[in-house]
């Protein structure tokens, strides 16, 4: 593949599917890789460890650049510092406050979560379980850079980078 042909794609990362693409249908993650054989394509999550998508070493080649228009790019998951305070939803259910910690991720119809870790011990633990928030909240976050380790691939799929 020319680099003419990748600069037709959007970068590699997370998106949602705003309608179908190919057999893959509207309101999905994915994982969208622009070059590689066989040519670009996105990738269905395969589950999640550590509130973090993995995706199936398999996917679902585009038919060519035209179908990346069918893809809604979201924030990359990880933590995030809350830069101004906001509810959850509409209803209010759960206030987070400007300075907080909290770990982004997303359910397999893309709905972003919030995992609020906890300091318990001497130690910082990440639930388990988040609470859902409005795409159009994700703005109040600020990313942080945090060092990760390399890791091998899980037998359920792997995660690209």
């Amino acid at each position: 593949m020319t680099d003419d042909v990748i600069r037709e794609f959007p970068p590699c990362g997370l998106y949602r599917t705003r309608a179908p693409v190919g057999d893959v249908p509207a309101g999905r993650l994915v994982y969208f890789h622009n070059h590689g054989e066989p040519g670009p394509g996105i990738y269905l999550p395969s589950g999640w460890k550590g509130n973090r998508a993995r995706f199936h070493e398999r996917g679902h080649t585009l038919p060519g650049p035209e179908a990346a228009g069918d893809l809604e790019p979201l924030p990359a998951e990880g933590f995030y510092r809350v830069i101004s305070p906001f509810h959850c939803c509409e209803k209010e259910c759960r206030r987070y406050e400007t300075d907080s910690l909290v770990q982004l991720g997303y359910d397999a119809s893309a709905q972003p979560i919030l995992f609020t870790p906890e300091w318990n011990d001497g130690a910082l633990s990440i639930p388990e379980q988040g609470m859902r928030i409005d795409l159009g909240r994700v703005d109040r976050l600020a990313r942080l850079a945090v060092a990760t380790g390399k890791s091998p691939p899980t037998p359920e799929g792997t995660v690209l980078h």
